[in-house]
């Protein structure tokens, strides 16, 4: 799933190769992406790209005085920006990955893709991004939020630091990959709670989460978009690791398996040794 820092790369080499331009056309090909109506998809032809940024893990294009092309990527999304397309013949509903296709109007654009069968990528066409509900729920952002602000927003949801770490309405930008990460650099049990954290603690686990966010951002903005899933990939001690040793004390990273997820983590730097149970309901090691 994109994060926080692609997001952020994302951004970045749209203002690069957008901004300045005019959308020619926006076409749907996924009808269940689009998850606005009105304003109708074909206000955005002809409006000017003046700007883009990024709301946690949404992605907004400004278009002109008063529309937003906002996108959740979800977690098998992606953006494929292309100098030019091969053919101008318009998407047909409901063929190929290709959600949303942006044609700009000196033959360049993009396509939002989404793979696997679980289709929850969205788009919506907004005059306003608040407007968004996940959007208006989002937390402060995970980049950017102070220290005392951080404490007293984790401890205000009680459960697991790694759930609450990624709660969006709790703090903004941080998903499965970098939550790992974080809790690994902090040296945190990832089901430690959040309302048995000490300040100490909550200190070293905000300067964690600025580290490893503002690293993964250095190295990924001014990748290519076709990049930065690489990009990511290599940057990650722990996560997708099962059964490597832990680059920090060489223990073998471990992973706890949930429906449909997992998380992975260090005995050695997190756990004092001891192996979690992998099974969510079974007695855990915090």
């Amino acid at each position: 799933m994109p994060e926080l820092p692609e997001v952020e790369a994302l951004t970045v080499y749209l203002r690069q190769r957008a901004v300045g331009r005019r959308v020619d056309r926006l076409e749907i090909s996924a009808i269940n992406a689009l998850k606005t109506y009105d304003p109708a998809i074909t206000a955005a032809a002809g409006q000017p790209v003046v700007h883009a940024q990024r709301h946690g893990k949404f992605l907004d294009l400004v278009l002109g005085a008063d529309l937003h092309l906002v996108v959740h990527l979800a977690r098998a999304g992606w953006l494929h920006f292309r100098e030019e397309f091969s053919s101008r013949t318009p998407l047909r509903p409901g063929k190929g990955p290709v959600a949303l296709r942006a044609r700009l109007d000196d033959g360049s654009g993009f396509d939002l893709t989404e793979a696997g069968t679980q289709k929850s990528l969205a788009v919506y066409l907004v005059t306003d991004p608040a407007t968004v509900p996940g959007v208006a729920r989002l937390g402060p952002d995970a980049l950017a939020v102070d220290p005392a602000t951080f404490a007293d927003r984790l401890r205000s949801r009680k459960g697991q630091v790694k759930g609450v770490l990624t709660d969006q309405t709790v703090l903004a930008g941080v998903g499965n990959a970098y939550s790992d990460e974080i809790l690994h650099t902090a040296r945190l049990s990832p089901f430690a709670l959040t309302t048995r954290l000490t300040d100490e603690q909550l200190a070293t686990l905000h300067a964690a989460t600025r580290d490893v966010l503002g690293d993964a951002v250095s190295r990924s903005v001014g990748q290519r978009a076709a990049e930065l899933k690489g990009e990511k990939r290599s940057g990650l001690r722990v996560h997708a690791r099962t059964g490597l040793p832990c680059p920090v004390c060489g223990d073998t990273v471990r992973e706890v398996s949930f429906a449909d997820s997992s998380l992975q983590y260090c005995p050695g730097c997190q756990t004092g040794g001891k192996p979690l149970a992998d099974r969510r309901l079974s007695r855990i090691v915090r």
